[in-house]
C-alpha cells in the first residue's frame, strides 16, 4: 500500500505543466484530485517515475462563458461545479450528476478533468459529456487540439489522449432554453459506482419530443452514446410506449461485466430502467 519512488513536480503555469507532460510521455502522470491515480499507485498498478501535480496551475481552474458555450477548466472540482450559480442555471444536469459522485470529501478534491480523462467506465462524467456533446481541449508537444467527447473513449482506461498530452479544458454548448434533463443512477450505496446510469437531455414542441440525447454509464467498457435509443423518441409523444422503445434500444448496445453489482443481464435491464426514468423526469422538467 506504499507507492513506488517517483520525482515530484509542481508546475506553476499551464505552459510549464504541458512541457513537463511532454517531456515525460511514457513515465509521467499528471495529478489532479488524485482519487483515481493515488490508489492505483498504492497498489503498484500505476508506477510513474514523474508525478506532475497540477494543483498550482490557476489556468486549469474555473468556469467561464465563451461564445455559445461554457468552458470548464480541467482541475475544477466537482464541488465547484455544484456551487457555481451560472452553471446551475444554464446546465443543471451538471450539478445533478456531480452531486451523485462519491461523497462531499471526494467532491471537494476530485476534478472534472480527472473524472473524464482516465477512461474509467464507472465514472459518471464521461457519459454526461457525451450526452452534452462536449469537446475536450488537449495540449501537448505539438500544440493544442480538440476532440469530441463522443470520439474520446476507445476502451476501458483507453482514450484518445496521446502520450504526453494533457486535458486542459472542457467546452460544453449552451443548452436550448426550456430543455429537460435528468441523470438517473442506480447504485448499491451512497458513493458507489453505478450499477447502471443514464443521462438524458431533450426538448419538446407541440406535445412531441423534438431533440434528444441519451448516454449510459458503467454498462460497457466505455461510456455509451445511445443514439438509436434517442432517435426512437424524435417526433414521438412523451409517453410510456416511447420511453419503453428507447429503453429497449438502449439495452441492446450494453455490454456489462458481471460483478458485485449484479449479473450482466440484470445490469442491462437496469440500464433500460434508468433510461425510462430519466426520460420521464426530463419530460417533466421541459417546457414546450
Amino acid at each position: 500500500m506504499i507507492p513506488g519512488p517517483f520525482a515530484y513536480h509542481r508546475p506553476r503555469s499551464l505552459a510549464e505543466a504541458v512541457a513537463l507532460c511532454a517531456a515525460h510521455p511514457d513515465d509521467g502522470r499528471p495529478l489532479a484530485g488524485g482519487h483515481s491515480l493515488v490508489p492505483m499507485m498504492k497498489l503498484r498498478l500505476a508506477t510513474p517515475d514523474h508525478l506532475i501535480d497540477l494543483g498550482a496551475v490557476a489556468e486549469l481552474k474555473g468556469v467561464r462563458r465563451e461564445g455559445n458555450g461554457w468552458v470548464i477548466g480541467a482541475t475544477t472540482t466537482q464541488a465547484a461545479l455544484i456551487t457555481d450559480p451560472n452553471l446551475a442555471q444554464a446546465i443543471p444536469i451538471l450539478r445533478e450528476t456531480a452531486q451523485q459522485i462519491a461523497d462531499p470529501q471526494v467532491r471537494s478534491c476530485g476534478t472534472i478533468g480527472g473524472n473524464v480523462a482516465n477512461g474509467d467506465p464507472g465514472n459518471d462524467m464521461p457519459a454526461l459529456m457525451m450526452c452534452l456533446d462536449a469537446t475536450f481541449r488537449l495540449a501537448g508537444a505539438n500544440g493544442t487540439r480538440e476532440v469530441k467527447a463522443r470520439d474520446f473513449y476507445q476502451g476501458a482506461y483507453v482514450t484518445a489522449l496521446e502520450p504526453g498530452e494533457l486535458l486542459t479544458a472542457i467546452t460544453i454548448p449552451h443548452p436550448p432554453a426550456g430543455h429537460g434533463y435528468a441523470y438517473e443512477k442506480l447504485k448499491r450505496k451512497i458513493g458507489d459506482y453505478a450499477t447502471a446510469a443514464a443521462a438524458v437531455m431533450l426538448t419538446l414542441a407541440g406535445g412531441r419530443i423534438t431533440t434528444c440525447a441519451i448516454s449510459l454509464t458503467n454498462v460497457a467498457p466505455t461510456p455509451l452514446l445511445a443514439a438509436d435509443a434517442a432517435a426512437a423518441t424524435i417526433g414521438q409523444k412523451p409517453e410510456e410506449a416511447t420511453f419503453a422503445e428507447a429503453a429497449h434500444r438502449a439495452e441492446a448496445i450494453t455490454e456489462p461485466t458481471p460483478d458485485g453489482r449484479g449479473p450482466a443481464d440484470y445490469r442491462t435491464k437496469m440500464a433500460g430502467v434508468m433510461v425510462r426514468r430519466a426520460l420521464a423526469r426530463a419530460v417533466a422538467r421541459a417546457s414546450a
